[in-house]
């Protein structure tokens, strides 16, 4: 497809809080442009089939999931989990026009309970006029409360609304299990350089005036994008704007630089320089640089931050960055945080700027936060295996007489109070070593103490496979140990 094809597309949907059926109506032919001046720049490069949409291939690509829905065309519910520009509103967009179906587009941070009932209203409405299905797309689904989420969940299970939920956060944590159930989560990604590459060609191609950068202006556009196409058609349209008024159409990376630049001036409480920056500070922070960390975080509250929001990622940084390093560092984030909202501002941030130093200068590991998603990915795909017997606590007398808790051996009563050879997994499932400490800070003796035990385990062990061959070998009796049906405590 020809960077100026009038259908060349972008990935981007209608603006948050827009209500409706999707208008059917195509982007301008080049030699129309100007007719269409006034119309942002997304809207000009909007897809009209999913075979237009720029990335996602793992979900579009030929027997893909979502090229199976699309061909399908039978509609289901489903949340798009991705970042900012990864494609959300427009897949949700084009599904729809796919399936013929009303839709009805709501965004979590403007709307209710009230907007949800105008929804099911209207889609009673289209049902019984024509027969259509009705698709409610729910921007930012996550900030839905339960009472929220509830309000239409009735009408998913009954089929009058198919959901598509569009999300930045986590759905496992942000949606209720109800609806997460009768959902498929569909995950997004952000885009590659060279899937930005062929969005930055349709934008310059879809402009109103002729605009030229040359390879390292390009490289900084894409690079400045980040994966979000959004952000990279808004940088196109202001760069389109400011060559008009320079009247220029070559354009170099200090002039992108210098655009970038007049954006981010102006400090946003919930936009794009808003997320960059508390990245920035977070990146300080984890490269232990403390003098740009408390940069950042002045910068951000100089703008109007919240410092409560500081706070949390505050918290955030010291469990995911330093974790068993040093695991003081939760704790002071912690005391920072309250001792902000006991004393508020300016008095309180003063708490803050010491909690960042500290993060800053605390040795660091990412160990417990590997581990965790480690864990959790492992979960994921392992099947639900039952509690052995001798791991569950047995408070009633059935619960004993049934053996929960027989064969259990109790730490404390063990040399160093430590069971060893003992099994705390599942029956049958092999040893796991999800947390791999490093050697830095207090993680170094962590270590030294894993690996005694550990060392402990594996001799233990040992020794009861050996008893055990010499009990199979003689017919003897069993050994405590090796037994797990024995009773040492």
């Amino acid at each position: 497809m020809k960077p100026d094809s009038p259908s060349a597309p972008d990935l981007f949907g209608v603006a948050p809080g827009e209500r409706g059926a999707v208008a059917a109506k195509a982007p301008a032919a080049p030699g129309e442009q100007g007719a269409d001046a006034r119309v942002p720049l997304a809207e000009r490069l909007r897809p009209t089939t999913i075979d237009e949409v720029v990335g996602q291939r793992h979900l579009l690509a030929p027997g893909r999931p979502l090229a199976v829905a699309w061909a399908s065309g039978t509609p289901h519910s489903m949340i798009l989990w991705g970042p900012p520009g990864s494609g959300k509103t427009t897949l949700a967009q084009l599904l729809a026009r796919r399936f013929n179906a009303e839709f009805i587009s709501i965004s979590a941070v403007l709307s209710g309970v009230r907007d949800i009932r105008d929804a099911v209203a209207r889609a009673e409405k289209v049902r019984n006029e024509s027969g259509r299905a009705t698709i409610l797309f729910v921007d930012e689904v996550h900030r839905f409360n339960k009472a929220q989420q509830d309000a239409f969940l009735p009408h998913v299970e009954r089929g009058l609304l198919t959901f598509i939920g569009a999300t930045t956060e986590n759905p496992s944590f942000e949606v209720i299990g109800a609806l997460l159930s009768r959902s498929t989560v569909y995950v997004l990604e952000p885009l590659s350089a060279i899937d930005l590459e062929q969005v930055l060609d349709r934008a310059l191609g879809t402009l109103t005036i002729a605009l030229t950068p040359d390879t390292a202006a390009r490289d900084a556009i894409v690079a400045y994008a980040d994966g979000d196409a959004r952000r990279l058609v808004n940088l196109v349209e202001q760069l389109g704007t400011a060559a008009a008024d320079a009247k220029r159409s070559a354009v170099d990376v200090a002039f992108v630089e210098n655009a970038i630049a007049r954006s981010l001036r102006r400090f946003d409480k919930g936009g794009e320089a808003f997320y960059d920056q508390i990245s920035a500070l977070h990146k300080a922070v984890r490269g232990s640089d403390p003098d740009a960390s408390l940069y950042w975080m002045c910068r951000m509250l100089d703008g109007g931050a919240d410092p409560r929001y500081l706070g949390r990622r505050l918290v955030r940084m010291a469990s995911e960055d330093i974790g068993l390093a040093d695991p003081r560092a939760l704790g002071m984030a912690l005391d920072a945080v309250a001792a902000w909202e006991r004393l508020g501002s300016p008095e309180g941030e003063l708490a803050l700027a010491e909690c960042v130093l500290y993060l800053a200068s605390a040795p660091k590991s990412n160990a417990v936060y590997v581990a965790y998603g480690a864990a959790r990915r492992f979960i994921a795909n392992d099947a639900s295996r039952p509690v052995p017997l001798r791991l569950r606590n047995a408070p009633t007398r059935l619960m004993g007489e049934l053996g929960y808790g027989k064969g259990y051996r109790y730490a404390h009563d063990e040399p160093g109070a430590h069971a060893a050879g003992e099994r705390y997994f599942p029956d049958g499932m092999a040893d796991q070593r999800f947390y791999q400490p490093t050697e830095r800070g207090a993680e170094a003796r962590i270590r030294e103490r894993l690996a005694e035990l550990r060392a402990r385990d594996a001799a233990a062990r040992d020794a009861a496979d050996r008893d055990a061959a010499d009990r199979d070998a003689a017919g003897g009796a069993g050994d405590p140990l090796a037994d797990p049906n024995a009773q040492t405590r």
